[in-house]
């Protein structure tokens, strides 16, 4: 049988589909095993507390993964215990509240809920990436355009995400309504179903066409383009100018603890740093290929993390998923800070997103009064003024770097 150079067949992707990607990650259980730093040396941090941390297998985790692979943590004086993956945000939230682990990556939306919902003291002490998403859809989709969403069935990886807030807003512009109701349901053309699915069960989705589509984030719109022929219709990157997605957090007692806190921060800063100037490394050592945190291989995480020209997605002669090429952006990028511009325009977005659930807690939320209590900036802004100064990273003023404007152009 004729393999593409990712080494996997789409024939031979389909036929072990029937459980999703769960074929491709035999080998990574839903929780996986602890384990200590390669030298062994549970090198003792300054408050004698070891860094436990979790991902989910995403590029977001990029900062967190590399922080521990790369040594940062240990140049920090921080013991660390290998990242452990985990396939589910909710699961991964209620390990992380249950004081399992003292590090994760949430989904920017996920602290507001478990702060102003559940009453859980969370900390965002740092951005964990920008951009790094997309719309993708199935070969036979029926999907060319934005107004072509009406009438369609669309996944997302979590209510409480950037995913779900671009999406709706993309709807709103084009008069289509997002509905939330049973895919069996009827579905008028000016509706657009929304639901809950696993990243990695999202190509498997659009390949047997149990789905029109979905917006998630990478390495799975890559793996969807080479290993179910799927196609993307917009970078999230390319809707809302360098947005947050997923999230650096801690438990706000353990920054009470600064020396070690800040240390933490410094390590996943400068991860980020080494992360946008070495991406084809980064690739490289996530994907099976490399140390395995991923599991896929080196070819589609490199296009997820790379690929982005307007000859393959520009709007005249490509899939028309880039519409602002003069912003200069990357399909995937790093900024640590997290700027009070994009937390005001989250939480009135959220207020206009549709989700399961109570929500009533939205509606007095003040978004200045979010953005003082959940965002802990005093990290980031440290770790960056000791590395160089954060106009290194990307979608920075260097005139003023701790403030922006928010673009977001549908």
């Amino acid at each position: 049988m004729k393999e593409d150079a990712s080494g996997l067949s789409r024939r031979m992707f389909l036929r072990n589909s029937a459980l999703g990607f769960g074929a491709l990650m035999s080998g990574y259980p839903l929780l996986q095993g602890c384990s200590s730093n390669e030298e062994g040396g549970s090198q003792v941090s300054s408050g004698g507390k070891t860094l436990k941390s979790c991902y989910l297998p995403i590029t977001d985790a990029t900062p967190i993964i590399l922080a521990h692979e790369l040594g940062f943590y240990k140049e920090m004086g921080i013991a660390s215990e290998k990242p452990v993956l985990i396939r589910g945000w909710a699961p991964m939230a209620e390990a992380f509240m249950a004081g399992r682990f003292n590090l994760t990556h949430l989904l920017a939306p996920i602290p507001v809920y478990m702060r102003y919902s559940k009453g859980f003291p969370v900390k965002v002490v740092a951005w964990d990436h920008i951009n790094g998403s997309a719309i993708t859809v199935g070969k036979n989709s029926g999907i060319d355009s934005y107004a072509d969403l009406g009438g369609k069935q669309i996944a997302i990886p979590y209510w409480y995400s950037m995913h779900n807030i671009i999406i709706q807003m993309i709807a709103r512009e084009y008069g289509i309504e997002p509905v939330i109701q049973d895919k069996n349901a009827p579905l008028a053309k000016n509706q657009l179903n929304l639901f809950v699915m696993a990243p990695p069960d999202m190509p498997t989705a659009i390949a047997s066409g149990a789905i029109d589509g979905y917006i998630v984030a990478e390495p799975f719109n890559a793996a969807g383009e080479i290993l179910a022929e799927g196609k993307i219709v917009r970078f999230t990157g390319d809707v809302w100018k360098n947005h947050p997605c997923c999230v650096a957090v801690m438990n706000e007692k353990d920054l009470a603890d600064r020396q070690w806190s800040h240390n933490v921060i410094q390590a996943l800063v400068k991860a980020e740093l080494w992360a946008l100037n070495n991406v084809e490394e980064a690739a490289h050592i996530l994907s099976k290929d490399g140390a395995r945190y991923l599991p896929l291989p080196e070819k589609i995480i490199k296009r997820a993390m790379m690929k982005y020209d307007t000859e393959s997605y520009g709007a005249n002669g490509g899939t028309g998923a880039i519409q602002h090429p003069e912003w200069h952006t990357q399909r995937l990028s790093y900024n640590p800070y997290q700027f009070e511009s994009a937390t005001l325009h989250m939480i009135e977005m959220m207020k206009k997103t549709r989700m399961e659930g109570d929500l009533s807690f939205l509606a007095s939320l003040d978004p200045f009064t979010v953005h003082r209590d959940l965002m802990y900036t005093a990290g980031v802004e440290e770790a960056a003024a000791s590395l160089g100064g954060l106009a290194q990273f990307a979608g920075v003023d260097p005139a003023n770097p701790f403030v922006r404007e928010e673009i977001i152009a549908i």
